[in-house]
């Protein structure tokens, strides 16, 4: 009985440890918009895929535009990266995944002049027998360039959460595990004190007496 709580504690406390850790999801999380002069900015863009469009081919191309200014054809993903002659030239750096979920691009060396807006155009293509079918999407991103980095008041308070959130976590399975340790070493205790009263009935007794077994 002890061996058997003490596994179905220890078998909790993996399945906590692995749900947080073993349970990969793709979130279209929207991008920063503000950038800071001479640090690299990121920007991202991602496009969740179901299942059945994993085998499509992917093509991917970035825009960019001042306001009130012309699209302008910075990068392309077409089976291979390319950047385009512009302002950016030797400024563009792939930072996606393999699975072409994340498309991102990261501006190295942002300037002032980088300020403008940026289009992401994602396009899967499938292939079947019959037809080859194409879906389009596109994402927009509005980036501000300043010279010096200001208070972000969110990203403070979302640290300050993530920071409670952990240490709420920490202490729920720590509790959990004082919990379990109890739960067994009483159910040691009980096993303990039947079968030393087991051993002090006398022996012309024992035949007639059976040792409590715990449910």
């Amino acid at each position: 009985m002890a061996a058997l709580a003490r596994g179905f504690c220890l078998s909790s406390v993996l399945l906590v440890i692995w749900v947080g850790v073993c349970s990969p999801v793709c979130v279209e999380v929207p991008s920063e918009t503000e950038a800071v002069q001479g640090t690299h900015m990121k920007l991202l863009c991602i496009s969740c895929m179901k299942r059945e469009e994993v085998s499509a081919s992917t093509v991917v191309e970035w825009f960019y535009k001042t306001e009130g200014g012309k699209d302008e054809l910075i990068y392309e993903y077409r089976k291979v990266y390319h950047e385009f002659p512009s302002r950016f030239s030797g400024r563009l750096q792939w930072n996606g995944s393999k699975d072409m979920q994340d498309v991102s691009i990261t501006v190295l060396n942002v300037t002032l002049n980088d300020s403008g807006i940026y289009t992401c155009n994602i396009t899967r293509e499938f292939d079947f027998e019959i037809h080859r079918p194409l879906f389009t999407s596109s994402r927009l991103i509005h980036l501000t360039v300043v010279e010096e980095a200001g208070e972000d008041f969110t990203s403070v308070i979302s640290e300050i959460m993530m920071y409670i959130l952990l240490v709420f976590l920490t202490l729920w399975l720590l509790i959990e595990m004082v919990y379990c340790y109890r739960k067994v070493s009483k159910a040691e205790e009980t096993v303990q004190d039947n079968a030393t009263d087991y051993l002090a009935i006398p022996s012309e007794n024992k035949e007639n007496c059976a040792v409590p077994v715990e449910e």
